[in-house]
């Protein structure tokens, strides 16, 4: 049984134990409302009166996944006006709760804690702590290593991986694939099927994840200021000499963006370049900056940044969830961009 269907059905088993007088109890796994699927719609009569709960399940209770959830259960709403929305989740932090309770929404988790109001009914439990702790996203998991395999997965989030072929794509050891395969799969974003194919379940819940541990300032970085205005044609001129010098290199936030989505402006240009950036600045006139500057050169923190670059005019982007993370925490207008990234063109 996968990790989310075991989450599922164990809040279940506590919402029948909260409303065990309950009658007339039906589990509908997967309902569809209009067009959207519900994870489990719960009907039931409290007395003459018929209840309708939906419950959406998460893997974290953090507030970036609660936040998601939130949003998910105010569409479910409009589709099923009469029915009461609840958010479940192994543990439901104190400020994800607020953030419930603020949105009129519901919560339930595994470790005891929830929330449910409506009609004359108000069940409360606060307090309790978290039972499984190892549901806690680790560093360990968004290490420069380990990130190499989060990202292969999120790359091509639909292909069925054996063990071998995602370690090699990822070029990691087998033993450390597996370990990170193991703790995505105790954080129920991952999930072994036919033949112990690895899925990955829940992208959204992983790239947030990353978001959420990761700042592209985990590059060193090196500043310079360009005696040419910041264009499209710089863009290209730095990408010719990269590759005459044989370094592999990929650009990166506004740039990036821009070769992506050709109506982005951009303040500056961001380049992952492997090596030395000095022969590099010095061929272009770049003059080195204090800091702050208009060109930017990226030592990687790991090179895999450069992992299924997306070729864009000649040119190589980073791929669209490395993108995403660097420019996620990035001022100016990075947030934005990534939003707008990551609603039309990742689908997840």
């Amino acid at each position: 049984m996968s990790k989310s269907r075991d989450i599922r059905r164990l809040a279940v088993q506590r919402l029948r134990d909260l409303f065990s007088r309950a009658s007339d109890w039906q589990e509908l796994p997967d309902f569809r409302a209009g067009a959207q699927a519900v994870d489990l719609l719960v009907r039931f009569k409290l007395g003459a009166v018929d209840q309708a709960v939906i419950l959406e399940t998460t893997s974290l209770g953090q507030p970036r996944q609660i936040r998601a959830a939130i949003a998910r259960l105010g569409e479910l709403r409009r589709e099923l006006p009469g029915a009461y929305a609840v958010a479940v989740a192994p543990y439901i932090s104190s400020q994800s709760a607020a953030l419930l309770k603020k949105s009129g929404l519901g919560y339930l988790d595994l470790s005891g804690n929830c929330h449910l109001s409506f009609d004359n009914v108000l069940i409360e439990k606060e307090g309790k702590p978290n039972v499984r702790p190892s549901t806690r996203p680790l560093r360990s998991l968004f290490a420069p290593r380990a990130t190499r395999v989060v990202r292969v997965l999120l790359v091509d989030s639909q292909h069925a991986w054996r063990l071998e072929e995602l370690a090699k794509a990822a070029d990691v050891s087998l033993g450390h694939c597996h370990n990170v395969v193991k703790r995505l799969e105790e954080l129920s974003w991952v999930e072994r099927r036919d033949h112990q194919r690895i899925h990955l379940v829940k992208p959204g819940d992983l790239l947030e994840g990353w978001v959420d541990s990761y700042t592209y300032r985990l590059n060193d970085i090196e500043a310079y200021f360009s005696p040419e205005r910041i264009t499209r044609k710089l863009v290209g001129e730095l990408g010719r000499v990269c590759h005459a010098e044989g370094r592999r290199y990929a650009f990166t936030l506004h740039a990036g963006a821009v070769l992506v989505a050709s109506n982005v402006r951009f303040p500056a240009i961001h380049c992952y370049v492997e090596g030395s950036h000095e022969p590099i600045a010095r061929s272009l006139g770049f003059r080195a900056g204090v800091g702050e500057g208009n060109v930017y050169l990226l030592a990687p923190y790991d090179e895999g940044v450069f992992y299924s670059p997306i070729t864009k005019s000649g040119l190589p982007v980073v791929c669209l969830p490395q993108l995403y993370a660097d420019l996620y925490h990035y001022e100016p207008r990075g947030r934005e961009q990534a939003t707008h990234l990551r609603r039309e063109a990742m689908g997840y």
